[in-house]
């Protein structure tokens, strides 16, 4: 909902789940980063001069200290969004929680012969950790579609977790501009007619699919 916001982006390492696409396979696959403390992470966002901060992995929810963090970002003043799987809950603070249920296009089933699938499906969807979340901020629900069945599957976690369908963005997964040009033809149709919003992956479109700083 907020995208084309100039923001600045706080990327915790390690994450719950192995969606089979992860575009950030070092926060995931095979987490790295380097341990910063809160006060150099808040020293750091402080020179980017934004006012809106995403705090996003891996998965957040399970980063030290990141009720912490929420704080101190608020306490700058800053308007804090945290992405997240959904899957887990903490008490952060936040003006947006945008919340990105994971479906069954993400299982790795083959991905390193299928040995993080068995423990992906079990996490991957948690409809009373979505519904507590949905409760308690301001959301987003946040699908990441790859063919035009999986609207099956979303229209099931709607029904299951209550969401308001217009509180619901379809972005399609892909991470060269050919692959997702060519989704968002059937998508943005499936928006129109399902009264769903339609995301596109400004930073794809803008820099390819290059790591940030």
């Amino acid at each position: 909902m907020l995208a084309g916001t100039p923001s600045v982006f706080v990327r915790t390492s390690v994450c719950n789940l192995r969606c089979r696409w992860c575009d950030t396979p070092y926060t995931s696959w095979k987490p790295e980063g380097s341990d910063m403390g809160l006060g150099a992470i808040l020293a750091d966002v402080r020179r980017c001069r934004a006012s809106h901060a995403v705090v996003t992995g891996g998965e957040p929810m399970i980063a030290n200290r990141v009720v912490e963090l929420t704080q101190g970002l608020k306490d700058l003043g800053m308007h804090v969004t945290i992405e997240t799987a959904g899957t887990v809950y903490q008490p952060v603070v936040c003006d947006l929680m945008s919340i990105s249920p994971k479906l069954a296009n993400s299982t790795p089933h083959e991905r390193e012969g299928g040995r993080w699938a068995g423990q992906h499906d079990r996490l991957r969807y948690q409809p009373e950790v979505l519904k507590k979340l949905m409760a308690e901020y301001a959301y987003q629900l946040k699908f990441v579609v790859t063919a035009p069945d999986d609207l099956t599957e979303i229209e099931t976690m709607l029904k299951e977790t209550g969401a308001h369908r217009s509180r619901v963005v379809l972005m399609a997964e892909g991470t060269d501009p050919e692959t997702l040009n060519t989704r968002a033809r059937w998508l943005v149709e499936i928006c129109k007619r399902e009264h769903f919003r339609y995301s596109p992956r400004l930073h794809i479109d803008l820099y390819g699919n290059t790591r940030g700083r």
